[in-house]
């Protein structure tokens, strides 16, 4: 489950792009079809697409953008940086840090992070508050709050089982960072192998309900986060549609010993 397994963040780092979409799975018994005559005809050479395009160069700002998201920048801060860019991209400036430059920036990166968990986390017990009086609001133990949007009929999981679901995780800003409906795939993972926060709130819930489930960082990813998708300190919500328990195959009989 992309947004909720351990990810190690990297600082100053470009997100690598996938080679191309995964291949959307047939459903299982679907009979192959067979194209018609018509079909099978070589299709004309269109244009290739231009790599080089300015909307290409346009998306490469959006990911150094994303990038230095970490660092919370003032316009005379990304002045400064957008001079770095420059002079480094047109060899005025090498751009092999050394040593003293790199933990200089992983310092400044360090301190602006922490400053931003501090603000984060000064917010925080409002939000929750606010969450927690909701129509139908359930705490758990730990501190995660379950609301009900649409009841379910069915089992509710135990800590043990492996859950199906649809999910979108938001800031409580309502920035998305992961979602389930965008990819089109629900997730599957067991109840006992991901956050805390969402091994306790789906116990509360029952096969075929939907919840918004607001996980405090104290049972998400701390006052660490994961950069640059997960600020420091962050309450996350997720919008949970609890799809079925998936049933374990049986076990193998074992043959007697001889």
């Amino acid at each position: 489950m992309r947004g909720l397994l351990a990810a190690a963040p990297i600082l100053l780092a470009l997100a690598s792009a996938p080679a191309g979409a995964e291949e959307p799975r047939k459903p299982e018994g679907a009979a192959e079809k067979k194209p018609a005559a018509a079909e099978t005809k070589p299709a004309a050479p269109g244009k290739p697409a231009a790599v080089d395009s300015p909307k290409n160069f346009h998306t490469v700002g959006l990911a150094i953008a994303k990038s230095l998201e970490v660092f919370s920048l003032s316009p005379a801060e990304l002045d400064q940086v957008l001079k770095g860019i420059r002079d480094g991209a047109t060899g005025k400036v090498k751009t092999d840090l050394t040593p003293e430059q790199q933990a200089a920036v992983n310092e400044l990166a360090r301190t602006r992070m922490q400053k931003a968990a501090e603000k984060t986390k000064a917010q925080n017990p409002a939000y929750l508050a606010r969450r927690e009086k909701e129509k139908g609001a359930v705490k758990t133990a730990s501190g995660a709050i379950v609301i009900p949007t649409s009841e379910g009929t069915g089992a509710s999981p135990a800590e043990t089982d492996t859950v199906k679901v649809h999910y979108t995780g938001k800031l409580t800003d309502g920035k998305v960072f992961d979602s389930s409906v965008q990819r089109g795939q629900p997730a599957e993972f067991a109840l006992n192998a991901v956050i805390k926060c969402w091994t306790e709130g789906l116990q509360k819930m029952k096969v075929g309900g939907k919840a918004t489930l607001v996980c405090p960082p104290e049972i998400a990813y701390g006052e660490q986060g994961r950069p640059p998708q997960i600020p420091p300190a962050s309450i996350l919500t997720f919008d949970v549609e609890l799809l079925d328990i998936v049933k374990k195959p049986p076990a193998a009989p074992q043959t007697p010993a001889q």
